[in-house]
């Protein structure tokens, strides 16, 4: 039995984050404001909410950091354009939630933290899974596992308003592939057939509604 997921975040990856930063500006009505640095990942993000709880992350390269020593996430490195690189699952339960889907077939990469220090000094701390290669399965249609700890407030409370996650769903050629590791992971999301693996935001916003992928 699957349940609907409780959404965190979603990654939207930009191979130039100022310009991605202008460009997500221009779609949606709203400026994202700058959230950190990722030290050691190479990457930095700028946030907008999307609701209780919930944040649109754009992450790209960070020009102030030296390259990293291994790929960026997401795929940044390879990236040609921007896309809807992934997305982020609240799991406060996160080693029970990695043991509970790994017996069912799909493990969700080992336990990493994280921590970016806020413009405003306050430091943000996480630890989540993600694959050994930091990339997400299915270009990105398999969530990773994300708990905030003790963190001194989650980001989409201090993120720039105005817009809403109205829906979140998927396309692939082989549907059934990706949705054996959601099973895994007790995760319910709408997958249609496709042509190529697509993730898909459905944004209310000051711009009107516009899809992101």
């Amino acid at each position: 039995m699957r349940n609907s997921p409780e959404i965190d975040h979603l990654v939207y990856a930009v191979p130039d984050l100022a310009r991605g930063i202008d460009a997500m500006e221009r779609a949606l009505g709203v400026r994202p404001a700058p959230g950190g640095q990722h030290p050691g990942w190479g990457t930095a993000n700028a946030l907008l909410a999307l609701g209780p709880g919930v944040y649109l992350e754009i992450i790209g390269p960070d020009p102030d950091q030296p390259t990293p020593l291994r790929p960026r996430p997401f795929g940044i490195d390879r990236l040609t354009r921007e896309r809807l690189a992934g997305w982020a699952v609240k799991a406060s339960d996160l080693d029970a939630r990695i043991r509970a889907s790994a017996a069912r077939g799909y493990h969700p990469g080992r336990v990493l933290p994280g921590s970016r220090r806020r413009t405003d000094g306050t430091l943000l701390s996480w630890r989540l899974a993600l694959p050994e290669d930091l990339q997400l399965p299915f270009d990105g249609l398999i969530p990773f596992l994300i708990d905030w700890q003790t963190s001194a407030g989650h980001p989409a409370f201090a993120a720039p308003r105005g817009c809403t996650l109205a829906e979140l769903r998927a396309e692939h050629p082989e549907p059934e592939q990706p949705e054996a590791l959601l099973d895994a992971l007790r995760i319910d999301l709408a997958i249609a057939r496709g042509p190529e693996a697509r993730l898909i935001a459905v944004i209310e916003s000051p711009a009107g509604r516009v899809e992101l992928a």
